[in-house]
C-alpha cells in the first residue's frame, strides 16, 4: 500500500511520479499505474479457466502442464507494453514486484495457486542478468510470493547459455534458439512438486517449455504457468 506520510506528499511535489502506461501524473494514493490505465489494461481473465484457454493450449503435449495464464494481452506497440518495456529495458524492477502481487490478488479468487508448492522464475543467463541488474521474472515472483506465501527458489535450475534475442525469431527459430540452454542441478527439490513458472511474457511458449521439460526429468513434476504478457495467436 502506498505510504502517505508528509514525507512521501513532499517527495509527491518535489518529484512528481508518472503512470508507466500513460505519462500522466500519479495521485498520492496510486503507484505505477493511474487508475485509468490499470482499469483499461487487456486482463485476459484466464484464471478463471487456467486449465483450458489459449495459453495452456500452448503446451499441451509438450510439458507436464496443470494450470496456465497471463495477466494481459501483450502488443509490441500498445501503450499497456510500457509496463514489460520499462521492467525490461529502463531499470525498473519494482514494477516487476507490483504487478507480480497485483496478479497474484486477482488470481486468488479463482483458486489458481491452491496446490502449488514453490515458486521457480524463467532464470536468466549471468551475463545478461548482470547487464540488466535483477531478473525480470524473479522481481514478478517476488510480488508473487508476497502475495501468496509461496517460496521462490532461484537454485533450482539455471540457464547455461547466454543465447541471441528472441523478439525477431519465428516459432522454429524460437524453439532452436532456447533448446538444451537450461540444467536441472537440484532434481530432488523439484521431484513430486506442483511447481509455478513464472515468466514476463509468453509468445510461442518455446523458452517455457525448455525450461519445463528441464524440470520434467526430475519425474513426477507438475508445472503451472504465470506470466505478465502473452501474445495473441
Amino acid at each position: 500500500m502506498k505510504n502517505n506520510s508528509f514525507f512521501t506528499r513532499l517527495l509527491d511535489l518535489v518529484a512528481p511520479r508518472s503512470c508507466v502506461v500513460c505519462g500522466n501524473r500519479l495521485s498520492i494514493e496510486e503507484e505505477i499505474l493511474c487508475a485509468i490505465c490499470n482499469f483499461r489494461l487487456p486482463r485476459t481473465g484466464f484464471s478463471y479457466d487456467a486449465y483450458e484457454n489459449e495459453m495452456a493450449k500452448v503446451f499441451w503435449g509438450r510439458i507436464p502442464v496443470e494450470r496456465c495464464a497471463p495477466f494481459m494481452y501483450y502488443q509490441a506497440k500498445a501503450a499497456s507494453a510500457n509496463l514489460i518495456y520499462f521492467l525490461k529495458y529502463n531499470n525498473r524492477p519494482d514494477i516487476g514486484e507490483y504487478l507480480g502481487k497485483m496478479m497474484a490478488e486477482e488470481f486468488k479468487k479463482d483458486y489458481f495457486f491452491e496446490g502449488i508448492d514453490l515458486i521457480i522464475p524463467i532464470p536468466l543467463e549471468r551475463k545478461r542478468q548482470r547487464q540488466r541488474g535483477y531478473n525480470q521474472s524473479l522481481m514478478v515472483a517476488k510480488g508473487v510470493s508476497d502475495a501468496t506465501g509461496l517460496p521462490i527458489d532461484t537454485d533450482i535450475i539455471i540457464r547455461k547459455v547466454y543465447e541471441s534475442s528472441q523478439t525477431e525469431k519465428n516459432r522454429w527459430m524460437r524453439n532452436d534458439n532456447v533448446e538444451g540452454v537450461f540444467q536441472l542441478l537440484q532434481p530432488q527439490k523439484v521431484q513430486g512438486k506442483h511447481i509455478l513458472l513464472i515468466d514476463d511474457v509468453v509468445t510461442t511458449g518455446a523458452t517455457i517449455c525448455s525450461c519445463g521439460q528441464e524440470l520434467a526429468k526430475a519425474g513426477d513434476v507438475k508445472i503451472s504457468v504465470l506470466s505478465i504478457g502473452f501474445v495473441k495467436h
